[in-house]
């Protein structure tokens, strides 16, 4: 693929995140997923249109893509986002699989416009004990006896 059409596909990644802020659907973020340089997932931040605050414009453009293609995985797929994923994002495209991502913005620039998640980036690298939201383990035998379960399942898929 050459560095015209990345940039037409980061132009779209770019488009989406203007029609999601002008449509109140929530931030200034939109992202497309490509394969075999065809548009195959879209999608802008839709947090506040939905009440869900797992709807960032990756994750939205990853299912969106996912469903296109009839798979869990993104394998041979570009993914190419206005600005430098979050945490929460950042892990699902590692989950996702692509063989690239392109972003335009940084970290560092949604920050300046209140999207900053240094917070998260430190909570994640804090000792349980010292987070900010209180975790406690519970029932760990119980749940441990499914996880059993999935070792000696034969017919699962691996992923």
């Amino acid at each position: 693929m050459n560095k015209v059409q990345q940039e037409q596909f980061i132009l779209e990644a770019i488009s989406l995140s203007a029609h999601g802020m002008i449509n109140n659907e929530g931030g200034p973020f939109g992202c497309v997923i490509v394969k075999n340089n065809v548009i195959v997932g879209r999608g802008n931040n839709k947090v506040i249109s939905t009440n869900d605050p797992t709807a960032h414009a990756e994750i939205i453009a990853i299912r969106n893509a996912c469903r296109h293609l009839g798979t869990f995985q993104l394998d041979g797929c570009q993914l190419y986002t206005s600005c430098e994923p979050c945490p929460m994002c950042l892990g699902a495209i590692y989950w996702a699989r692509p063989e690239k991502v392109f972003y335009a913005c940084t970290r560092a620039d949604a920050a300046q416009i209140g999207f900053d998640d240094q917070f998260i980036y430190e909570e994640i690298m804090s000792d349980l004990r010292r987070r900010k939201i209180p975790m406690e383990q519970l029932l760990r035998s119980e749940a441990l006896k499914v996880f059993s379960s999935w070792s000696e399942k034969l017919d699962k898929t691996h992923y």
